[in-house]
């Protein structure tokens, strides 16, 4: 019970710090939107380590299906440290931008999509009934929106094939 209320409340943060984003969104880039917020501090610091904040930075629009902080720490010990070693780059570039798609994807379009094809180049699969599915992500939050795109808030790190 008290599991289920601390899940509920964090989401209730998350969606109240989104929504705070949201309003002031469209102002801000999906970078800017992203380091503002603080559940996604283990992306930008991806992002960053990947070099791929000026891109995210430009024009877009982009649709960026991004993992929570949570997400991340889901992933096997050790793996978000190895990925941020300069070593390892191309592979968190491909990581990322399989997180990304080109133009912006609203939540209202995604009932007709069974796929989308990410920057990485890979396809992901899109599932949408009670709630929305990216690959086996689940969209917790739709529809943020920045400048240059809309971001999706996801549960899990997605992972190319």
């Amino acid at each position: 019970m008290i599991r289920k209320i601390t899940t509920m409340f964090a989401a209730l943060l998350l969606f109240t710090s989104l929504a705070h984003a949201d309003h002031h969104g469209m102002k801000q880039d999906i970078v800017d939107v992203a380091a503002g917020n603080g559940s996604f501090n283990t992306l930008v610091a991806a992002v960053k380590a990947a070099g791929l904040v000026d891109t995210l930075k430009g024009e877009g629009p982009f649709t960026v299906f991004a993992p929570t902080d949570d997400a991340f720490a889901k992933l096997p010990e050790g793996t978000v440290e190895s990925l941020l070693k300069p070593e390892n780059k191309d592979k968190l570039v491909a990581i990322l931008t399989y997180h990304v798609v080109s133009g912006k994807v609203m939540a209202a379009d995604v009932v007709d999509l069974t796929s989308a094809t990410t920057v990485q180049g890979s396809d992901v699969s899109v599932k949408a009934s009670d709630k929305v599915m990216i690959n086996d992500a689940t969209v917790v939050m739709a529809d943020v929106k920045a400048k240059n795109g809309v971001i999706h808030v996801i549960d899990t790190v997605l992972i190319p094939q």
